[in-house]
């Protein structure tokens, strides 16, 4: 399974106005609820929120890839926010974040596919070139291209 099969336009919110970490999380849920990869979304969120209060997702280099677990969720997905403007997430590097993969996949999921996709999202974002391109896309096409290569 690849990253742009992943990815629903419905899903994709670029630029993303939200004033906290848990106001952004929501309204990734909500783009995840709306392209049918939640089947609860209260479930979902309590499983993200969960996973945050056990180490910050803020990776560094501006990103934050919060994922959860969780019988609410109906199919695997990815949503994506580009910030309009940069938010305090508990970075690991100290740095507010500008950019948000947020990761669901269901509870009964067979093996760590989360986990991979987790994975190529952080070594493709040590790549300046690659965080550059990122944080410059307009839309949901320009996120998929630029996905495509992962």
């Amino acid at each position: 399974m690849t990253i742009t099969e992943l990815l629903d336009s419905r899903s994709v919110l670029i630029p993303l106005d939200a004033q906290s970490k848990e106001e952004a999380i929501g309204l990734l849920a909500d783009g995840l609820a709306e392209s049918g990869s939640l089947s609860d979304k209260a479930a979902y969120l309590e499983a993200v929120l969960q996973r945050e209060a056990t180490g910050s997702t803020g990776i560094g280099f501006g990103v934050a890839i919060p994922h959860g677990k969780s019988p609410g969720v109906a199919k695997a997905g990815i949503a994506f926010a580009k910030l309009a403007r940069p938010l305090e997430w508990a970075s690991l590097d100290g740095n507010p974040v500008q950019a948000v993969f947020m990761i669901a996949v269901p509870q009964e999921a067979a093996g760590n596919d989360h986990l991979k996709v987790l994975i190529a999202i952080s070594r493709k974002l040590i790549d300046d070139e690659f965080r550059g391109k990122l944080l410059a896309v307009a839309d949901y096409e320009e996120l998929a291209g630029l996905l495509a290569g992962i």
